[in-house]
């Protein structure tokens, strides 16, 4: 082999990790949607990278923020799915039964296990 045939060989190895780095970058999380249904029908799709507090059927108000979703307002009684975390990762809801509003997060990273079974 030539010293051109290095060259060449070592440029496209350098192409393939730059273009792997870039493309774990971008969709690491970045492509997270947060999905709102009501009453079972799907009435929203929102990125979790966008920040914007929606108003959700008139009960209910999310904020997206910092790339978290959180409950922030709700008009039924016990206000449970106010009080609950903020969500980010794939998998994770915030359920507000007597309105039947469910936020989930889709497509965004994989949350860590909190149980080990045996």
């Amino acid at each position: 082999m030539k010293k051109n045939d290095y060259i060449l060989i070592v440029g496209i190895l350098a192409a393939v990790v730059i273009l792997l780095i870039a493309s774990r970058h971008l969709w690491n999380g970045n492509g997270a949607l947060v999905e709102v249904t009501v009453d079972g029908k799907v009435t929203g799709q929102y990125r979790l990278d966008s920040e914007q507090t929606i108003q959700i059927n008139g009960t209910n108000i999310l904020r997206i923020q910092d790339g978290k979703a959180d409950m922030i307002d709700a008009d039924c009684p016990d206000k449970l799915c106010v009080e609950q975390k903020a969500i980010s990762k794939n998998g994770e809801s915030i359920v507000c039964l007597p309105n039947k509003v469910v936020v989930t997060v889709a497509g965004g990273e994989d949350a860590a296990g909190d149980a080990v079974v045996k």
